[in-house]
């Protein structure tokens, strides 16, 4: 019997890459990248490796390329990786057809990814958002009270890809310590980074919540908290853990879903305060994370059953998984160190609770002997990954 054809986008990323060793015993997973040295092209659980436009830059000719790959496929499912994979992927999943994009239509996700908006909604449900200031444009500066806000203060884009002027741009999270600091990042941001929402920032770990949500019902969840991040202060996970379900979290989670009419797969993101306790909403992915190897490994498979609540696969919801699981991304936490040991006076403090240096080394050198301790790319059965990664790491440098 043939295999149904699956593309997966986006083979730079981690997420591309827990994706085809999720599926690809199962389905051809054919990924597409703008990268020759990929690492989700790289796996053996690939079947065939393509280059396209970035999609960022060239949104159209992006687009215009999976539509093609999934006609000569004859692919079953499309499945975006990244937020300009999604935004670009969107608006032509008609002609992709009979290809499912298992995500909602490009109105509600750009609902969801307005992280004004999100925040807006999040409160009229009761949950904590960290008090903000929101610039609509550099133009309103002269209307902020500036000395009254509370530093380091983070900066936040109103969206991650933000577009202006018929481009599109990939934003970052700043932090500024003081005033000055603060006025002259502003004015260095890009048309496309407005809103600007001026953030309390919250000190605390991490913890995400995780959710399959399929025709009103729950499929899969999960959660887990951040044990080590880059850059140190904060940012993206590079070694985590499963944890038990906090049920309040989840039951607001699943409530902020809701009001958006989610359909597909998310990661609501906290930050619990250590003086308070108080969790609070930091932002919403409406795609597969970086850390989704994490899950996979404690035993929820998201895009096993994501994949198949959209083929009309039978789907047994996943409501329990291990927990003490933990992952680490090995050239992840080796950028930590080098942010450690390069760390600026001027820089937003550690967390607390941040682990020292040297535990930190020893998690790196030692963590694939513990139990209960998994690679993300670097596995022995299938090694290409972790080779394209390094040279791409090596070249970066």
């Amino acid at each position: 019997m043939t295999r149904r054809a699956i593309i997966v986008t986006d083979g730079e990323q981690r997420a591309a890459l827990a994706v085809v060793r999720s599926l690809g015993a199962k389905y051809r997973c054919i990924v597409a990248a703008s990268s020759r040295t990929s690492i989700a092209g790289a796996s053996r659980f690939c079947d065939r490796s393509v280059i396209v436009p970035d999609a960022l830059e060239r949104p159209d000719e992006f687009a215009a390329a999976i539509i093609a790959i999934a006609a000569d496929e004859r692919a079953s499912l499309v499945l975006p990786i990244s937020e300009q994979s999604m935004l670009a992927i969107l608006p032509v999943r008609s002609r992709l057809s009979p290809a499912v994009v298992p995500f909602p239509d490009l109105e509600t996700f750009n609902a969801l990814t307005d992280k004004q908006r999100l925040l807006e909604e999040a409160s009229k449900l009761g949950i904590a958002i960290p008090a903000q200031v929101v610039v609509p444009n550099v133009t309103s500066l002269a209307a902020i009270d500036f000395d009254a806000l509370h530093y380091p203060i983070v900066m936040k884009p109103g969206r991650s890809v933000g577009g202006h002027a018929g481009s599109r741009a990939k934003l970052s999270v700043l932090y500024a310590a003081s005033a000055d600091e603060l006025r002259r990042k502003i004015r260095l941001q890009p048309a496309a980074a407005f809103p600007l929402l001026l953030q309390q920032r919250i000190v605390g770990p991490g913890t995400g919540i995780f959710l399959l949500l399929w025709d009103g019902e729950q499929r899969a969840r999960f959660a887990h908290r951040r044990l080590c991040e880059k850059p140190p202060s904060g940012g993206v996970s590079v070694y985590r853990e499963s944890i038990a379900l906090d049920e309040e979290l989840l039951e607001r989670s699943r409530a902020l879903l809701d009001r958006f009419g989610w359909r597909g797969v998310a990661m609501v993101e906290y930050k619990r305060d250590s003086a308070t306790g108080q969790p609070y909403l930091m932002e919403v992915n409406g795609r597969f994370w970086g850390s989704l190897q994490l899950a996979i490994d404690a035993g929820v498979d998201f895009p096993h059953l994501l994949a198949a609540s959209a083929l009309g696969e039978r789907v047994q919801p996943q409501t329990s998984y291990r927990i003490g699981v933990r992952s680490r991304w090995w050239w992840g936490q080796v950028d930590h160190l080098a942010g450690r040991v390069r760390r600026r006076a001027t820089a937003p403090p550690l967390p607390p609770g941040t682990v020292s240096v040297a535990r930190a080394v020893g998690d790196l050198l030692f963590g694939p002997f513990r139990p209960g301790d998994y690679e993300e790319v670097l596995w022995l059965n299938d090694p290409r990954p972790f080779w394209n990664e390094t040279v791409r790491w090596m070249g970066a440098r």
